[in-house]
C-alpha cells in the first residue's frame, strides 16, 4: 500500500496593524474561497470581529501550532496577549503597533522552522510600531535582519512591470548617497535572480538612471556615468542581460512594452510611483533575498477605511497567489535539479 502523502505545509498570513484593514482584507480572502492551506498569525478575537464585519459565517479556530489546523475554518495562531477590547480602528495606536510586530516575529519564526510554505504580510502601521519602540522602517528591514541577510532587495510586480529597489526605507539624500557601485551590483543580481524565480529564464535587467535623462553624459550629475554604468558593465561581464542606465523617465514605459523583463529603480518613489500608477490592487510585494519566499499586499494600513467594510481585498488575492506560484516553481526546480 502506498504511503499517505505529506499534508502540505501552509501559507502563513501575518494580520497586519490590527488598526488597520489587515483583519478585513484576510475575512474577506476567507470568504472568496482559498483551496490551498493557510493560517493567520494574529489575534482571534480581531479575526472574529473582521468576519462579522464582512457578513462571514465561517468559524474562528484558534490554534497553538501550525499542525493542528481545522478544515473549514479560519486558523488563528494567537501570537502575545489578547488585544484590548478598547483598541479602535483607524487610530495610531502602540499597542496595535506592537501587537503587529509580534505577528511578523512569529511567522518568520515558523518559516524558517520550515513549518510553512511562505509568509504574505498584511501591512504594517510605521508610526504605531515606532510608539511601541520597535525601530524598522518596514517589513522589509524586520526581515531581513531576522533572516541574518545582507543581500535583499524590494521588489514590486504586477502583470505588467517588475521594479527592484537599489534603497528603500530612506531619505532621498540618503537614497542618493546609497548609489554605490557595491549597492547597484547587489541589485541588478538579485533582480536577475527574482526573475529566474518567476519563470524568466535569461532576464532582460533595465537599470534606471539616477539623474535626469540618465544624467546626459555627466552634465546632470556623475553618478549615472562614474557608478551606474560601470555597474552595468561589470554585470555584462558576469553574464547578466543588464542594460542602461536608462532614463528614468521612459524606462518603465520601455518595459512595460515588453523590451525588459525588470527594472532597477534607484530610489523607492521612483520604482514604486510607476507600479501603484498601474492599480494598487493588482500590486504584490516581494522580498527578494530571503531564505524563504514572502510577498506583501502593495498599499498602506489605509486607516481613513479601517473597520467601515470598504476595503479591497484584491492585492492580498494577488500576493497570496503570488506566493503559492514562486514557491512551486522551487519545488519544481528543486525536483529537477
Amino acid at each position: 500500500m502506498d504511503a499517505p502523502s505529506p499534508t502540505p505545509r501552509p501559507v502563513v498570513i501575518t494580520m497586519g496593524d490590527p488598526a488597520g484593514i489587515g483583519p478585513e482584507i484576510i475575512a474577506k480572502l476567507a470568504a472568496g474561497g482559498i483551496r490551498a492551506p493557510w493560517i493567520v498569525v494574529g489575534d482571534a478575537g480581531a479575526m472574529a470581529g473582521a468576519l462579522r464585519l464582512v457578513g462571514s459565517s465561517i468559524p474562528v479556530h484558534t490554534i497553538a501550532a501550525v499542525p493542528a489546523r481545522r478544515e473549514g475554518a479560519l486558523n488563528v495562531l494567537q501570537a502575545g496577549e489578547r488585544l484590548p477590547e478598547d483598541l479602535r480602528p483607524g487610530q495610531v495606536d502602540a499597542r496595535a503597533g506592537a501587537a503587529a510586530y509580534a505577528y511578523v516575529q512569529r511567522a518568520i519564526d515558523l518559516a524558517l522552522a520550515g513549518e510553512v510554505r511562505a509568509i504574505v504580510t498584511a501591512p504594517l502601521a510605521k508610526e504605531a510600531m515606532a510608539l511601541a519602540g520597535v525601530r524598522y522602517p518596514g517589513h522589509t528591514e524586520i526581515l531581513a535582519d531576522r533572516c541574518g541577510v545582507t543581500d535583499f532587495a524590494m521588489m514590486l510586480a504586477n502583470d505588467e512591470l517588475r521594479v527592484l529597489l537599489v534603497s528603500i526605507h530612506v531619505s532621498l539624500a540618503e537614497a542618493i548617497a546609497a548609489v554605490t557601485p557595491e549597492a547597484e551590483m547587489r541589485a541588478i543580481r538579485l533582480a536577475r535572480t527574482a526573475c529566474v524565480a518567476f519563470g524568466v529564464q535569461r532576464p532582460r535587467v533595465a537599470v534606471a538612471g539616477l539623474n535626469p535623462h540618465a544624467g546626459e553624459s555627466g552634465m546632470f550629475g556623475r553618478e549615472d556615468v562614474d557608478i551606474i554604468a560601470p555597474a552595468v558593465a561589470r554585470a555584462q561581464a558576469e553574464g547578466i542581460d543588464a542594460s542602461g542606465p536608462w532614463p528614468g523617465d521612459t524606462v518603465f514605459m520601455r518595459a512595460r512594452r515588453g523590451e525588459f523583463d525588470v527594472v532597477v529603480a534607484q530610489y523607492h518613489d521612483q520604482g514604486l510611483i510607476p507600479v501603484k500608477y498601474l492599480g494598487v490592487d493588482k500590486g504584490v510585494n516581494i522580498t527578494v533575498g530571503l531564505p524563504f519566499v514572502r510577498t506583501s499586499v502593495d498599499h498602506g494600513v489605509a486607516f481613513d477605511i479601517a473597520g467601515t467594510g470598504r476595503a479591497d481585498p484584491t492585492s492580498l488575492r494577488h500576493a497570496f497567489d503570488q506566493a503559492l506560484a514562486m514557491t512551486a516553481r522551487q519545488t519544481s526546480q528543486n525536483a529537477a535539479g
